[in-house]
């Protein structure tokens, strides 16, 4: 048997907002964006060659999720992308207007460096050492 997590919901509070930045600075592929009506929108978006794990860009529509907007973790690190190349990724994301929280480091597991989202969530860019 094999599973695999398909989306992973991030609340958002705009859908087009979030669009735009996770194709224009991740560099992410819009993979859905269906009229669902009242509002609400099925909108996925995933990493340039990801073929399981995307994820759901969920508008906030009631005030207990819009309180969560940017912290769905309490201020932890929430998600990790993995890259082939972080080098080239983090001048990438860089140059269009990412956020980082700290100068890129080499650790035991690789280089990594920690970035926000547009509403304030913090993602690792990794690139894991070759085993």
């Amino acid at each position: 048997m094999k599973q695999y997590i398909a989306s992973i919901a991030l609340v958002v509070a705009d859908y087009d907002a979030a669009i735009d930045w996770y194709t224009r600075v991740l560099g992410f592929t819009l993979v859905e964006d269906t009229d669902m009506g009242g509002g609400k929108r099925w909108v996925v978006v995933a990493p340039p060659g990801s073929t399981e794990t995307r994820l759901l860009l969920a508008k906030a529509s009631a005030p207990e999720q819009t309180a969560r907007v940017g912290d769905q973790t309490g201020g932890r690190v929430f998600l990790l992308l993995y890259t082939d190349d972080f080098w080239r990724d983090y001048r990438r994301m860089k140059a269009a207007g990412a956020v980082f929280c700290e100068e890129p480091r080499e650790e035991a597991y690789g280089t990594v460096v920690v970035f926000q989202d547009l509403y304030g969530n913090k993602w690792d860019l990794l690139q894991p050492k070759s085993s």
